[in-house]
């Protein structure tokens, strides 16, 4: 899996910082940012298809899997 760098505000690392561990909904920071890029990306997937600008194949949004094949959507822990 590659690695990214990316500068993030204070504030929104520490609002993302009170979702991840024991008591957060993600095991750590990388999985809630995967998490949130494959939200915006599928919320990006559902207004391109509406305004018909999906390309042939691209991935159905109402399909059983999220763009990792994980049948999880909603960012949730899940076995990788």
């Amino acid at each position: 899996m590659p690695k990214i760098s990316v500068e993030i505000p204070a504030e929104l690392l520490a609002d993302l910082d009170d979702h991840v561990g024991d008591d957060g909904k993600f095991v750590n920071r990388s999985d809630a940012v995967r998490a949130s890029i494959r939200k915006t990306l599928d919320v990006l997937d559902e207004i391109d298809a509406r305004h018909d600008r999906l390309e042939s194949g691209a991935a159905d949004s109402d399909g059983p899997t999220d763009r990792d094949g994980q049948a999880d959507r909603d960012g949730a822990k899940t076995d990788e």
